[in-house]
C-alpha cells in the first residue's frame, strides 16, 4: 500500500479512525440542557420548600384557631387570613376541612409532648416563681389549656364525622399500646386495661383542673398515675 507520498505503508501501521469531535453546535445544545435540568431541579425544590411552608403555616393557623373558637367557629377563609395567605391556598393544599383537620391531628399527635396535658400544666406550675410570675419558658396553662381544647375539639368532631373519628381512634389505640408495653399486670388489671384508665386520669384531670385549679391541683395526677399504672406512691 503506498502512503500520500508514493512510499509503501506496512499492513500494521493503518490509521486508526478517530472520533468525530462534537461541534460547537452540539456542545451549547449540551450545556443548555444541562443547565435547564439544574434549573428543574433548583425550582422543584423551591417548589416543595414554598408548598411545605405554606402547609404549616395553614397548620399553625388551624390549631391556634381551632384552640380559641371550635373547628366550627373558625372557617377556612379564617384560617387561610390568619396564616397570611388565600383561601386557594387552602384547597390546593387540603381536600376541605375534614384533610385539614387530620392532616393537625397527624403533626399534633406526632409529638409525644402535645398528648401529655398533666406534665405541661406541672411544668408551667414548676416555672413560676414565689411571686406568681411566670418564667420566660411558659405563660401558665396557656399551653396545657390549648392542647386541652384541642383534644376535646378533635375528639368532638370525631364523634360527627366518621374519617376523622376513625383516625382519632386509632391514635387511642396506638398510645394505649405504647403505654401498656410498659406496665405488667398488677391487681388483677391487665397493662392494656391499667394504661385505658391512666390516659382517662390525663385528660380528665387535666379539663377538671383547667376549670377548677384551686380544688383540682395537677399533683393529683402523680398520686393516681400511680395507684392506675400499680406503682409505689409518689
Amino acid at each position: 500500500m503506498r502512503d500520500t507520498h508514493g512510499g509503501h505503508r506496512p499492513e500494521g501501521d493503518m490509521p486508526v479512525p478517530r472520533s468525530p469531535r462534537p461541534s460547537d453546535g452540539a456542545r451549547q445544545r449540551r450545556d443548555r440542557r444541562d443547565r435547564q435540568d439544574r434549573r428543574d431541579r433548583r425550582d422543584g425544590r423551591d417548589r416543595r420548600d414554598r408548598r411545605d411552608e405554606t402547609r404549616t403555616a395553614l397548620l399553625i393557623a388551624a390549631e391556634r384557631l381551632w384552640a380559641e373558637r371550635g373547628i366550627h367557629g373558625a372557617s377556612l377563609d379564617d384560617i387561610a387570613a390568619a396564616a397570611g395567605l388565600t383561601k386557594g391556598a387552602v384547597y390546593s393544599n387540603f381536600a376541605g376541612k375534614t384533610d385539614l383537620l387530620l392532616a393537625l391531628m397527624e403533626r399534633f399527635t406526632s409529638d409525644p409532648a402535645n398528648t401529655d396535658v398533666c406534665e405541661e400544666l406541672r411544668a408551667a406550675e414548676e416555672d413560676t416563681d414565689p411571686t406568681g410570675r411566670s418564667s420566660a419558658r411558659h405563660t401558665p396553662d396557656d399551653r396545657a389549656r390549648q392542647l386541652a381544647l384541642l383534644l376535646v375539639e378533635f375528639w368532638l368532631y370525631g364523634m360527627r364525622d366518621y374519617a376523622a373519628g376513625w383516625r382519632i381512634a386509632e391514635w387511642y389505640a396506638e398510645r394505649r399500646a405504647r403505654l401498656a408495653s410498659q406496665l405488667d399486670p398488677a391487681d388483677g388489671i391487665a397493662p392494656d386495661e391499667r394504661a385505658t384508665l391512666t390516659m382517662a386520669l390525663d385528660f380528665g384531670l387535666a379539663f377538671q383542673h383547667l376549670l377548677d385549679p384551686a380544688r383540682v391541683p395537677t399533683n393529683l395526677y402523680k398520686t393516681g398515675k400511680a395507684l392506675m399504672q400499680g406503682r409505689p406512691h409518689p
